[in-house]
């Protein structure tokens, strides 16, 4: 092709107009026909497919929601027919000691607490992974990083893992509840409250131990079944023991009858025999069976009525004297020492005396 026809082609062209430099151009009918065939094509061929996944995950869900409430409601059943179990125990004052009010309803609350939280998230956790696997997500990475995470947080975390462990395990036994005064090796005194990870007690001076369950190794409860009241009474190896065990006996009986002590005191004051016999003094030991915590208060109720049973009784009480050391006098430590010497000063008379003359000058 020769430069005058390639001319001649360029200027034969038409020139476009300023309109249709300027204006974008817009997309023809048949093409939005086009683009709508498509994709009404597209939802005719997977309807039935998306539809099938929305059912499953519809009834996916459905499932965890129902099993989810069923198993929430038979926990709370359970923990309802164990508290009417507790409360089943004989309507004595031991089992209403045992078994009180604020601590089943704090056991209780922990324990389904626990078991309710537990059983959510096994359930929801299981019916994600579902709807997850529905859609068909690989869940074999997510799994491992799961079990990454778990083991990295397990050794991270595993003084808490621990206290909380040991909190649900004194709960389920019930070692101890709100109340009890126990004794935990590094704390003691009365709980007040009974957690999953702390126990807080409060201490003779009032003060508030937060013990953790994990650092716990043994745990005395003084409040479960019974205490004991012991008393010594000390008297003269002379004294008839026939009357002293008639006025014991007497003191006994009277104060098991009245209130509030036939409460407090779960079995007879007997005269168990004599714990240690002197030359001077013999020793009575009497005991008895008392409401938990309630010993010491047993005890000096006991030692008041026997110091006034014995006195009207004429029976004295005695004790161990104190050993009497008979002490010589003191020696004076100067007694052995000689009176000090006359010459040892430089004025007194007989060292003056004593001085000798001093030599007459001689003059050449």
């Amino acid at each position: 092709m020769t430069l005058s026809a390639v001319l001649l082609a360029a200027g034969s062209s038409p020139t476009p107009t300023p309109s249709e430099t300027t204006t974008p151009a817009v997309p023809s009918i048949r093409d939005a026909h086009e683009s709508a065939t498509q994709a009404a094509s597209w939802v005719e061929q997977n309807w039935s497919t998306w539809l099938a996944i929305g059912l499953r995950v519809l009834l996916i869900l459905v499932i965890a929601a129902v099993l989810r409430v069923a198993v929430r409601r038979a926990i709370t059943k359970l923990i309802d027919r164990m508290n009417r179990t507790a409360q089943a125990v004989d309507g004595t004052a031991l089992g209403g000691l045992l078994v009180n009010v604020e601590r089943r309803r704090q056991r209780s609350q922990a324990i389904g607490s626990v078991l309710r939280s537990v059983a959510s998230f096994v359930i929801m956790g299981t019916a994600a992974l579902m709807v997850l696997s529905t859609f068909e997500i690989n869940l074999a990475p997510l799994l491992a990083s799961a079990g990454v995470a778990g083991v990295a947080i397990g050794f991270g975390a595993r003084n808490l893992v621990t206290d909380f462990l040991s909190g649900v395990f004194m709960i389920l036994e019930d070692q101890y509840g709100v109340g009890d005064s126990i004794d935990a090796g590094v704390a003691s005194g009365e709980v007040i409250e009974v957690g999953l990870r702390v126990t807080k007690l409060r201490g003779d001076n009032g003060e508030i131990w937060y013990v953790r369950n994990g650092e716990v190794k043994r745990i005395g409860n003084l409040s479960q079944g019974w205490s004991t009241a012991g008393v010594d009474v000390t008297v003269r190896s002379s004294e008839d023991l026939d009357k002293v065990r008639a006025a014991i006996g007497e003191v006994g009986e009277k104060m098991s009858k009245e209130e509030p002590w036939n409460e407090l005191l779960w079995g007879p004051i007997e005269v168990l025999g004599l714990d240690s016999v002197l030359l001077d003094s013999m020793v009575v030991r009497v005991s008895a069976k008392t409401m938990p915590g309630k010993a010491l208060t047993v005890e000096r109720e006991l030692r008041w009525r026997i110091k006034r049973a014995f006195d009207a009784a004429d029976i004295p009480i005695v004790g161990r004297a104190p050993l009497l050391i008979d002490e010589a006098p003191t020696a004076d430590p100067t007694a052995g020492m000689a009176a000090p010497s006359a010459y040892a000063s430089a004025t007194s008379p007989q060292s003056q005396a004593a001085t000798p003359l001093a030599p007459p000058s001689v003059t050449k």
